[in-house]
């Protein structure tokens, strides 16, 4: 089984520890867009054996978001008759089921072509030690809409994947057979130490172009610190431990999904 992986960097150096450590069982190829990081960051991608680093080209200069969903509607496609799978996802996403490698042989047999996963929003008050294995370490989070994506598919069988701004939602075309029933999940490292991530959070914000502000796309990244701690708490307030819904019990989840509406 081949699994090709893309994705995009902007001084992710700290998380990158954490993202190889869980894809690189399964992932044979890295193609990282990078949006002009720091060296510490681009040393790391460049330490990586199966790393191919290009630069990230924003095709809307007035919007970052628009750029990026440009980007993950389109780069995947080199990997047609050549990848069984390939990710579309961010660095702090990580898709998780409690044996990937299996349940991904399992959906090439019976036929799968694009796999859904049921979202985290997963949050801590510390950041994590270098290397960490955070689906272990880090088990709280909220079951957020906002990551309920289709992060995994089958490069050959889909035509479009046709994400949303944010790859909230995708209407992929060509021939999608979804799971069953689902038992991906998709786990969102990003509220990890409460000054670390507003701190990311003012810097993620100097990336927005005119259109994302005047559109309200990274709103978030534009919060005052009150506001910023108000939805820390609730998140924090509304979290589970994600286990709850390991190994395929996931009819009890929240959050409406997408790809089962009629």
């Amino acid at each position: 089984m081949t699994v090709h992986l893309y994705t995009l960097c902007w001084n992710d150096g700290p998380r990158l520890s954490f993202f190889f450590r869980h894809y690189d069982a399964i992932v044979d190829r890295y193609v990282i867009y990078d949006d002009g990081s720091d060296a510490a960051t681009l040393a790391r991608l460049r330490a990586h054996p199966r790393v191919e680093i290009r630069a990230f080209v924003r095709s809307d200069p007035t919007s970052f978001v628009r750029s990026e969903q440009q980007v993950s509607n389109q780069c995947w496609k080199e990997s047609r008759g050549v990848a069984d799978w390939v990710i579309v996802a961010d660095i702090d996403e990580l898709l998780w089921h409690a044996d990937l490698p299996a349940y991904l042989a399992r959906c090439t047999r019976d036929g799968i072509t694009a796999i859904p996963a049921l979202g985290f929003q997963m949050i801590d008050q510390r950041f994590p030690p270098e290397g960490a294995n955070l689906p272990a370490s880090i088990t709280k989070g909220m079951p957020w809409w906002e990551m309920m994506k289709l992060a995994i598919f089958d490069p050959t069988a889909i035509e479009e994947i046709d994400f949303s701004p944010g790859r909230h939602k995708a209407t992929p075309t060509g021939h999608v057979i979804y799971p069953p029933t689902d038992e991906l999940l998709l786990l969102h490292y990003k509220y990890l130490g409460l000054w670390q991530t507003f701190r990311r959070h003012r810097a993620l914000a100097k990336g927005l172009g005119p259109f994302d502000i005047t559109h309200r796309m990274g709103f978030q990244y534009l919060w005052s610190f009150p506001e910023f701690l108000k939805a820390w708490h609730d998140f924090f307030r509304r979290s589970v431990d994600y286990r709850t819904f390991a190994n395929g019990n996931t009819a009890t989840f929240p959050i409406p999904r997408w790809w089962r509406e009629t």
